[in-house]
């Protein structure tokens, strides 16, 4: 079941609301990546307190590990992993194409090596909606090839030309009418998004998103961006592509990106992101703050007081209060970068509570903005404070 409602437009942004059948997730909204069936880091608890409405889970390292018996005991994702709204799942067509030499891509579909264990695989777009169907996720992807922006012998070499594009782009197309077939055969109840394709060639994305259109699927996703181009390239097709989606169904754009792409994102009428950026920067020490980013293992941090940033709710910034009244957490920068130069398991879950809660409060305040009809009065004044620095 897949519901969606437009709310309101600013230009080319757009406020929604989408029911599915584990929940309603207002839009535009931001989906932490849980890519094994965990939010690196992140308790399923953690993710509510900070308003997350929408996970990601990976079809493809789901498979591989801990594979289908056991999802199909669970009844699928939510219950495996504790959490009870809604999800949505990769085709696995990323991680196909990620393997490189590992894999053999025809017309049939992908034949590779587990790199689990070294078993022969064959990865179809009936298997990836077969996969994803036990799963149970609320938003199934088909199954389609991720166009690169370097490709060749050994995935560089050069840039992708126009009838590479077009190759990958039409293969995922017939893709698409099989993943479409196979759902529908399945029976599965939940709902399946297409994948507008065409590299950076904007005549081919327009070809995609017409023949998915024509397959009148309940929602579309922009893929193949993100992938190893140059920004202003990823800018130029996220300008270009996202407003001649249908109105009437949800806009996701795979993959993507920096607080900055967000809200530039949302200008061009996306609704719905994800991205490993919060969480894997998280990792590394790269925090996010209004007024710009911030590496806790830099040396100035060593003795600092302040939280990560003044302005943020966070566990992490500002603590949290139990039912007695009692504060814990609210923490300085100077205990993040003693975690982090300990190696302590602490550090990243804490900087990934604070990045996560970044992007959502910042999908949050993109929404308000635009129930109150002053976007791009709120993307400049965010523009501003960000370039403003720590």
């Amino acid at each position: 079941m897949l519901n969606f409602e437009l709310l309101g437009t600013e230009g080319h942004a757009r406020r929604g609301r989408l029911t599915l059948n584990h929940g309603v997730v207002e839009t535009p909204i931001f989906m932490p990546v849980g890519t094994y069936g965990t939010v690196k880091g992140v308790m399923p608890r953690d993710l509510e307190a900070m308003g997350a409405q929408i996970i990601l889970g990976n079809t493809f390292h789901l498979w591989m590990r801990p594979g289908l018996d056991v999802m199909a005991q669970f009844g699928g994702l939510h219950r495996f992993e504790t959490w009870e709204r809604p999800i949505l799942t990769d085709s696995g067509g990323f991680q196909v194409w990620s393997l490189g030499d590992m894999r053999k891509i025809s017309e049939e579909g992908v034949r590779f090596a587990s790199p689990v264990n070294g078993d022969k695989l064959f990865l179809t777009p009936e298997v990836s909606m077969q996969i994803q169907t036990v799963l149970n996720s609320d938003i199934v992807m088909q199954f389609d090839e991720c166009t690169p922006y370097w490709q060749g012998a050994k995935g560089v070499g050069h840039i992708t030309t126009e009838k590479e594009a077009r190759e990958s782009m039409e293969l995922s197309l017939r893709w698409a009418g099989r993943s479409q077939a196979e759902f529908a055969r399945l029976a599965n109840p939940n709902a399946l998004f297409g994948i507008v394709q065409g590299g950076m060639f904007e005549s081919l994305r327009e070809a995609s998103l017409a023949a998915l259109v024509d397959l009148d699927l309940p929602g579309y996703a922009i893929g193949g961006v993100s992938v190893g181009e140059p920004k202003d390239e990823m800018l130029r097709i996220m300008g270009h592509t996202p407003h001649r989606l249908p109105a009437h169904k949800p806009r996701y754009l795979m993959g993507v990106g920096t607080p900055e792409d967000l809200v530039d994102g949302v200008a061009c009428g996306v609704d719905m992101f994800d991205c490993v950026m919060p969480t894997r920067n998280a990792r590394n020490g790269h925090l996010f703050t209004r007024y710009g980013d911030l590496k806790i293992r830099n040396a100035r941090h060593k003795t600092d007081e302040r939280p990560i940033d003044e302005t943020c709710a966070c566990h992490a910034c500002a603590g949290s209060t139990d039912a007695s009244g009692k504060t814990t957490g609210g923490f300085s920068r100077a205990y993040l970068h003693h975690l982090d130069r300990c190696g302590e398991m602490l550090g990243p879950m804490l900087a990934s509570i604070h990045n996560l809660h970044y992007y959502l409060n910042l999908m949050r305040e993109v929404r308000a903005a635009l129930d109150e009809g002053r976007f791009e009065a709120f993307r400049a004044q965010f523009k501003a404070d960000r370039a403003r620095g720590v």
